[in-house]
């Protein structure tokens, strides 16, 4: 009963906690650990220990698939040489940085203790670089960047930390130390990627959306428990894994198990790694009372956590900072690869700490005499990196000017890809008709592809404040019609006039259909340096190459519309005669009349910020 209302108070508690974050702009992981801190104090508050098992067998494996869903393998693959300098190469020199420092601040510690702090705190957090990485919606290549380097640095940390305390005890020589490194990598990715054929087989063959997310659930203990047994590296493991199976999704799963699955595994996610930050304030108590029993002094345990928070925030700083000069130094490959100042500023100021650095320090012998002393100082940087760097990250963003990710852009892109598949999907449909389909079908067919590409259109151009789009108008007057609908199926299950079954049944058809209509979101108004285009890069088509180079010329009026009488949605300027006509959304199509009347093959938007091209011959933005 205790446990049970133990639990309950950390849900709701990480419920309104994030709920009042999100309605008033503040870092959720900083006010938790807030929270925690203040809530550990008052009576009637238990004392919360975190068990090193709990957090690495039961939080960290969910924690790191939920995280592996968000993460592009090919991305991942593509930053190698990067993950591996952050993950491998800083991990230990921020062991060996730390725990020097350590060494000197106290006295009488053994080196390898202090090393063994030193890897604890090593590790940045996932959890904390993707929750406030979101929050502040950090620039892409620096978020991917952090994400990617925290999936794997634990597995480094870890063991380097199982090396520092097998030293207490021996001295492991070089060669051992790097056999045990080799296995851990190898058998993780063995183990991780036969876990993940084996789940893709399972998951091929299911079509009930419970059960395929029920082996989501079960997918990273698959992968962490086998390795951690044969003494790999479970944390590598689950990653491969959760890489192999978001990669493999599409062709594995239907598309009913992967929106079952992202919309559970966002709330697991939400609910885990909030309640860790709130578990982690709430630590503070035990952790005071531990050195009480310690014969050191209070000065010297604060020199030592301040010690041991600077040292960490400042090799973090050393490493980033040099490997880049050392990148700009070299080859045109590595120079390629460098980060520019600001890059590499904001790389260094988010290195975050969390609840496996909290987890790692209970790994720690309990017969150490300094052992106390230790697991104040990781609690130290734990919570210090959270305030300190998590609370001016916001200032350091705007201060170097870093642009966040453009949702203009990344509407744009989507909206190409969105064409594409629509193409390729009309393709296909021409291809299967055999001539003797029902009436209507075929154009409906037709009519529900074309209608969700211009759908993503949709969402670019001025501010439509006076006027719908299409797409828009649809899903507010379809959105009613269906609200109708549910009142009748409502009346009838209240009267007691149809089975449950039947019931849920038309619900459920209601539900889905509304789930699926195309919402065009506005895009706000945005401060753009450049009007929005794609990014520099050679076209694949003739005719874009041929064109001049995209320029924003915004346009008051479609030409033809005004003839007729009609509306338009978004504007179109033909980049051969000058000719403005409506886009595809709009109901007379008429730049694409002018293309099919006079063959100009490229267009520009006409609206304003806009600088993008088309071309009509083949379907190419450019």
């Amino acid at each position: 009963m205790e446990v049970a209302a133990v639990l309950l108070g950390l849900v709701i508690a990480v419920g309104v906690v994030a709920g009042l974050c999100d309605r008033w702009g503040w870092p959720t992981p900083l006010v938790l650990v807030v929270a925690g801190a203040a809530a550990s104090f008052l009576p009637g508050v238990p004392d919360v220990q975190l068990e090193a098992d709990v957090v690495l067998y039961g939080l960290l494996p969910p924690l790191l698939y939920a995280t592996t869903a968000r993460t592009s393998l090919f991305d991942f693959s593509r930053n190698k040489l990067s993950i591996f300098s952050m993950s491998v190469v800083l991990i230990v020199f921020t062991t060996v940085v730390v725990g020097w420092v350590t060494w000197l601040l106290l006295p009488g510690v053994a080196l390898a203790a202090a090393l063994a702090l030193g890897a604890v705190v090593a590790p940045p957090d996932a959890i904390a670089a993707s929750a406030i990485g979101r929050r502040l919606g950090l620039p892409r290549r620096v978020a991917t960047l952090l994400e990617q380097e925290s999936l794997v640095n634990d597995a480094a940390a870890l063991i380097a930390l199982t090396v520092a305390v097998s030293a207490l005890t021996s001295a492991p020589s070089a060669p051992e130390v790097a056999g045990e490194f080799v296995w851990a990598v190898v058998g993780a990715v063995l183990i991780g990627g036969a876990v993940a054929a084996l789940l893709a087989v399972v998951r091929a063959r299911l079509r009930d959306p419970v059960l395929d997310t029920l082996v989501s659930f079960v997918a990273p203990f698959l992968a962490f428990l086998p390795a951690e047994e044969v003494h790999a590296s479970g944390v590598l493991a689950t990653v491969v894994t959760g890489l192999t199976l978001a990669h493999l999704s599409p062709r594995v799963q239907t598309a009913s198990a992967r929106v079952t699955e992202a919309i559970t595994w966002r709330t697991v996610a939400f609910v885990l790694e909030n309640a860790v930050f709130l578990v982690i304030g709430m630590q503070l108590p035990g952790l005071l009372s531990g050195l009480q029993d310690s014969g050191v002094g209070a000065g010297r345990v604060a020199l030592v956590c301040a010690g041991a928070l600077v040292a960490t925030i400042v090799a973090r700083f050393v490493f980033v900072f040099g490997t880049a000069a050392v990148l700009r130094a070299g080859t045109p490959g590595m120079r390629r690869q460098a980060w520019s100042t600001p890059v590499a500023g904001l790389v260094s100021w988010a290195g975050m700490r969390g609840v496996v650095t909290l987890a790692a320090a209970q790994l720690i012998p309990e017969d150490l005499p300094e052992r106390d002393v230790l697991l104040l100082a990781a609690f130290t940087v734990v919570v210090g990196t959270l305030l300190v760097q998590g609370s001016t990250l916001p200032w350091l963003v705007r201060r170097v000017g870093l642009p966040p990710p453009d949702p203009a852009e990344d509407a744009l892109q989507a909206a190409e890809l969105g064409d594409a598949a629509s193409a390729a999907g009309l393709r296909r449909l021409e291809e299967l008709l055999a001539g003797n389909e029902p009436e209507g079908v075929v154009e409906r067919l037709r009519d529900r592809s074309e209608a969700r590409s211009h759908a993503a259109w949709e969402r670019l151009g001025r501010p439509l404040a006076d006027q719908d789009t299409p797409s828009a108008t649809y899903a507010r007057l379809r959105t009613a019609m269906l609200a109708a609908e549910r009142d009748v199926v409502v009346r009838a299950r209240d009267e007691g006039r149809a089975p449950g079954d039947v019931l849920a049944a038309a619900l459920a058809a209601i539900d889905v259909e509304e789930s699926l209509l195309d919402r065009t979101e506005e895009l706000e108004a945005l401060e753009r340096d450049r009007a929005l285009a794609p990014r520099a890069e050679q076209p694949r088509c003739e005719h874009l190459r041929a064109a001049a180079a995209g320029e924003s010329h915004p346009a008051a009026a479609c030409q033809d519309c005004l003839v007729e009488g009609t509306t338009w949605v978004h504007l179109r300027t033909c980049l051969t005669c000058g000719h403005v006509g409506c886009c595809d959304s709009s109901p007379r199509r008429h730049s694409r009349a002018h293309f099919g009347d006079e063959g100009h093959p490229v267009v520009v938007s006409a609206e304003p910020g806009e600088a993008w091209r088309w071309c009509w011959v083949d379907g190419e933005l450019g």
